[in-house]
């Protein structure tokens, strides 16, 4: 392995929260190469981060988007409300500039797929623990595409489409993404897309803004 050439001049102390255990194996040994980044723990529900980021001892927070108990990015906000200077990298599956624009305005300093590389999974980490901005140069374009577009006119009902619909009127039941997953046959990872597709859509930043909008509207029987 090629490792990248910026490493940080002292040790971060890393906490992986992920609940697919293979994954946070995987983590462990690309990180293990850096040979200037330890881990200090595991997560593997929103309860297990916010518990284990009181000890004090975290340099950054690597966080999948999809963890039990918690839905869409208010994980995200949550950590940033109870420790503002903790940064946040990002690892997940949605390769989808909308989720990383909701993710990166919600508090997350940076954002990566799980299929990037290793090196530049070591090079987020280190940019990211030292307070810079770090994005998928997969995503770079779409995601300044995304984060200029306007969002001053949300859209009706009638510019969704069926699917979106559907995962709406669940959400506004009060349903969580498993569930809604398991009820459509969908994805979880996809559920959640959908999800922030229609906070893109409706102008909403936060769940509970967008079950409001949804009644306050009739965008939903």
């Amino acid at each position: 392995m090629n490792l990248p050439t910026t490493a940080s001049s002292r040790n971060v102390r890393v906490l992986i929260a992920d609940d697919h255990a293979l994954v946070r194996e995987g983590i462990r040994k690309v990180l293990g190469f850096a040979g200037d980044i330890t881990i200090i723990g595991e997560a593997v529900a929103a309860d297990d981060v916010l518990s284990r980021i009181q000890v004090g001892d975290v340099d950054l927070l690597l966080l999948d988007l999809l963890m039990p108990g918690s839905n869409d990015v208010d994980l995200i906000e949550r950590v940033v409300a109870a420790h503002p200077k903790l940064p946040i990298l990002v690892l997940t599956m949605h390769a989808d500039p909308h989720v990383a624009r909701r993710a990166l305005q919600a508090g997350a300093l940076g954002y990566l797929t799980k299929d990037t590389s290793p090196e530049l999974l070591i090079d987020a980490v280190h940019h990211v623990a030292a307070g810079r901005d770090y994005v998928d140069p997969s995503l770079s374009g779409a995601l300044i595409r995304a984060l200029n577009s306007p969002q001053d006119s949300p859209a009706q009902v009638s510019e969704l489409s069926a699917r979106e619909r559907q995962v709406l009127l669940a959400l506004v039941e009060g349903k969580s993404v498993l569930d809604i997953a398991t009820a459509l046959g969908l994805a979880a990872n996809t559920v959640s897309t959908y999800k922030a597709r229609l906070m893109d859509k409706l102008g909403q930043a936060s769940l509970s803004d967008l079950v409001r909008y949804a009644l306050r509207n009739g965008l939903v029987d």
